[in-house]
């Protein structure tokens, strides 16, 4: 069985993506499937995390990172899913073409959106460059404040954009600061309602991407 890519892209800073795309890799590795992790982003970030995580738990074989260009998203990606169950591409934080190859070659773009309006707009060149690639989208709310008039705004417009949006929402938690941090994801730390929604996200995002039930079947962590 080939793997599944996700990318998750989204053009304004500050809208969680690597966090996210963390936290995915590590849950769906939890779920016994076995993942890459692939950063297209010059930032770095990902690349540190994944640093931080294997001086402190050592080396995982069901779990590799790499880097390419923007460009080479696409070359790098498809050789991945050939090893992996699951591919995810962490983007930069912009909209332009040499963003596409990274759309391209998606089985589901995940657009993380937090609870402002300014983040919502922000998702109309992903959306574009998506229906010109004819990929799925799932947009992720984001930094959740619960019971907010803001928050019920924000997830009323993601809504009104013609795209899936995850019914799994992630609040606004310290926790994902502090384990990203120690190279480390929500899913291995205490249980609670930040282990229960990335999970729910982990989920729903699989059976977007028509990956559900393979960790079944797959090697187990």
């Amino acid at each position: 069985m080939v793997g599944r890519i996700i990318t998750v892209a989204q053009q304004k800073g500050g809208s969680g993506k690597t966090t996210l795309t963390v936290n995915l890799a590590v849950a769906l590795r939890r779920q016994g499937l076995t993942v890459a992790v692939l950063d297209t982003d010059p930032q770095g970030s990902l690349g540190r995390w994944f640093m931080e995580r294997v001086d402190r738990q050592g080396e995982d074989e069901g779990m590799e990172f790499t880097t390419s260009s923007a460009w080479g998203a696409s070359y790098e990606g498809e050789k991945l899913k050939k090893r992996f169950d699951v591919v995810l591409i962490d983007t930069p934080p912009k909209i332009e073409s040499d963003l596409r190859p990274a759309l391209r070659i998606a089985d589901l773009i995940v657009v993380p959106v937090a609870s402002s309006q300014v983040d919502l707009w922000a998702t109309e060149g992903v959306l574009d460059l998506a229906h010109r690639e004819k990929r799925p989208v799932l947009i992720v709310l984001n930094r959740v404040r619960p019971n907010t008039r803001l928050g019920a705004e924000v997830a009323a417009g993601a809504a009104e954009l013609g795209v899936d949006v995850a019914e799994a929402q992630l609040a606004h938690r310290v926790a994902y600061a502090e384990t990203l941090g120690h190279g480390s994801a929500v899913a291995e730390g205490p249980r609670g309602p930040a282990r229960e929604e990335i999970a729910a996200l982990a989920d729903e995002v699989m059976s977007h991407a028509g990956g559900a039930g393979a960790a079944t079947t797959r090697r187990k962590s």
